[in-house]
């Protein structure tokens, strides 16, 4: 679900490549992928990848490398599961567009018209928006924002939409894109007001089913339930281990699909070929069409072959230039798992690959090692040079916890009583968070929406504790609780960027 952003990624783009050798590459998916796949699985501690290629209508390769859990000797095989995260985007606006096609909705119908409550914190902006502003984030929020309070939480739907319009918009609307995965879920939700099918319902018969994609989940609750699945994985204080499926059924629209690379090229070579399954018109090309038109400019971007050019943004796709070729594409991420899906429907060209850690940056290498393959650019070993950058950023981030878990074992007393920062704690999105006597006289946070999530506190001197999430993904860092007079006021509240990059201030009851 959590789109992995190019500022993340466009780091390495200015890595000093190697000279590429501008020969004959045509073999190297035939020749030397599985190599490369291999050799990544070590390099990058990957417990599992599958990888898909479609050309021309047709199956390239389609394959499962590694296992699907660590320490078990079950492998990874092409009808396997994984979560897709935010590769679910692209079916939720695909089946809004497909209901436009069918003359049942118009994605420029203004959103109160199917869901009367929706409201944003600028009250103009709620009234005006209309369905295309939900499916290409430009409703005025910043990246990722609120998604803390809605990721992996028990708010329902109708909760996340009802919050959502509690969100102080830093953007005016419209005028600058941001990742929204709460619009995406109240787009989602639209779909049942017009079918009287749930969102999951209505994607399987209208869109998994007619393309033969069985083996498909639309809700995350499901996945524990299947057989032939992968397990996701995490890097904790630099030990790969197997972490909880995370459940963002209340998010569902905007990133619950699990699928496998066997599923998910019937969903890429109906795409690539207007829609048809054989003979039959499965998605109308219409609503291909109007997921593929640009909306929004997301950013300027350096490619990896040094062209430079724009990023834009359709409905559920990314839409940039390479080499020539228009590629259609999206990431996808949520606990333990990344993959990305790209078009180059030109070329009648597509590319899925699946992992099932959130801590590698393989699933992009891989992707721009293969367009590189099939577009005659020359051989630049992504893979490893994403590596090497990986590897100094990891570094850098275990020196400075390093540096914060030495300061816990000075023993360094807390300004004031541990009593005294004990009690509940209110943030006006979130909702509620209580500070509690945990194990070994540490503090602990329960956070309301959270329930099987907590987070340990350790003192650092004065106001400021070290935090660790029992969930790992929500990462660490250093709280600073305030005081005025003597007394407890707040404490800003901060998870990883993987989750949300804006900080929550909860004020102490």
């Amino acid at each position: 679900m959590k789109k992995i952003l190019l500022p993340v990624v466009l780091c390495l783009l200015f890595i000093n490549f190697t000279h590429a050798q501008h020969a004959d590459r045509s073999k190297f998916i035939r020749d030397s992928l599985d190599l490369y796949v291999s050799r990544a699985l070590t390099n990058w501690r990957i417990p599992g990848v599958a990888v898909c290629i479609v050309k021309d209508n047709k199956i390239v390769l389609m394959k499962g490398y590694g296992i699907k859990e660590l320490g078990m000797p079950n492998n990874v095989d092409v009808n396997t599961l994984f979560m897709i995260g935010s590769n679910t985007k692209a079916f939720t606006a695909t089946a809004l567009a497909m209901l436009q096609a069918g003359g049942k909705l118009s994605l420029d119908d203004k959103v109160t018209k199917y869901i009367p409550e929706f409201k944003l914190d600028n009250q103009l902006a709620g009234e005006q928006a209309i369905v295309r502003d939900l499916l290409c984030h430009r409703l005025g929020l910043q990246t990722f924002q609120g998604d803390f309070t809605f990721y992996n939480t028990n708010l329902s739907r109708d909760e996340v939409i009802k919050k959502l319009g509690q969100i102080k918009a830093p953007y005016a609307f419209r005028t600058k894109w941001g990742y929204t995965n709460a619009a995406f879920l109240t787009a989602g939700q639209i779909i049942p007001k017009v079918t009287g099918k749930p969102w999951e319902v209505y994607l399987k018969e209208n869109i998994f089913a007619p393309l033969g994609m069985s083996n498909t989940l639309a809700l995350t609750a499901d996945m524990p339930k299947s057989l032939n699945r992968t397990v996701p994985h995490t890097f904790t204080d630099g030990r790969l281990s197997a972490i909880p499926y995370c459940q963002i059924d209340g998010l569902a629209p905007a990133g619950a699909i699990s699928s496998s690379v066997n599923d998910m090229s019937k969903w890429v070579l109906a795409l690539l070929n207007d829609g048809k399954v054989g003979n039959r018109q499965v998605i109308p090309s219409a609503a291909i069409q109007a997921t593929r038109q640009p909306q929004d400019i997301v950013s300027s971007i350096h490619h990896l072959n040094g062209e430079d050019n724009f990023e834009l943004y359709g409905l559920g796709w990314f839409i940039q230039d390479y080499s020539g070729h228009r590629l259609v594409m999206h990431d996808g991420g949520v606990n333990g798992y990344l993959s990305s899906v790209t078009l180059s429907p030109k070329d009648n060209l597509g590319i899925i690959i699946l992992t099932n850690t959130d801590q590698n940056l393989f699933f992009e290498a891989l992707r721009w090692e293969i367009l590189d393959a099939y577009f005659g650019q020359g051989y630049r070993n992504y893979s490893e040079a994403y590596l090497k950058n990986f590897k100094t950023q990891t570094a850098t981030a275990q020196a400075t916890d390093k540096k914060l878990r030495d300061s816990v074992l000075l023993n360094l007393r807390p300004l004031l009583a541990a009593s005294d920062y004990m009690g509940k704690y209110t943030n006006s999105l979130y909702g509620s968070m209580e500070v509690t006597q945990g194990e070994n006289n540490d503090l602990e946070m329960r956070f309301e929406h959270h329930p099987k999530m907590f987070a340990k506190l350790q003192p650092l001197g004065g106001n400021r504790f070290y935090v660790t999430f029992s969930d790992p993904t929500l990462g660490k860092a250093v709280f600073p609780f305030s005081v005025q007079n003597g007394k407890v006021t707040g404490v800003r509240v901060k998870v990883a960027d993987f989750v949300e990059y804006n900080p929550y201030d909860f004020k102490k009851e």
